[in-house]
């Protein structure tokens, strides 16, 4: 048996202070991810419905902005929002993201896992 005490967890408290001085506030409606072995590539930006060829409608992605983050970060942005969306819809209700346009859409829209 030791005399010395158990170490104790360190219980200071670290004040955060956030600069928002040089945000930039954007709206997304889609976005686009690409992957390295080290990054997650984050493409935010606005599909836009524009007239192609022979009047065919076609989605126009215009990137709004780049998000480039490492793998754990990516997996704490992706828990950060799973919480917030079970938050909202305990309180609101199922967001319901409805069948995707086009020939591939259609099915049942995809569900955050519990």
């Amino acid at each position: 048996m030791s005399d010395n005490p158990a170490p104790q967890a360190d219980s200071r408290q670290i004040a955060l202070r956030i600069d928002e001085s040089r945000m930039a506030t954007t709206y997304a409606n889609t976005i686009r991810t690409s992957t390295t072995q080290d990054e997650v590539v984050l493409d935010f930006g606005m599909n836009l419905p524009v007239p192609g060829p022979d009047n065919q409608p076609t989605l126009l992605f215009t990137v709004g902005s780049r998000v480039v983050m490492n793998w754990a970060g990516a997996k704490r942005l992706a828990i950060s929002l799973g919480q917030v969306i079970r938050q909202f819809e305990d309180r609101n209700g199922q967001i319901n993201i409805g069948a995707q346009p086009g020939p591939a859409g259609g099915g049942t829209p995809p569900r955050l896992a519990q």
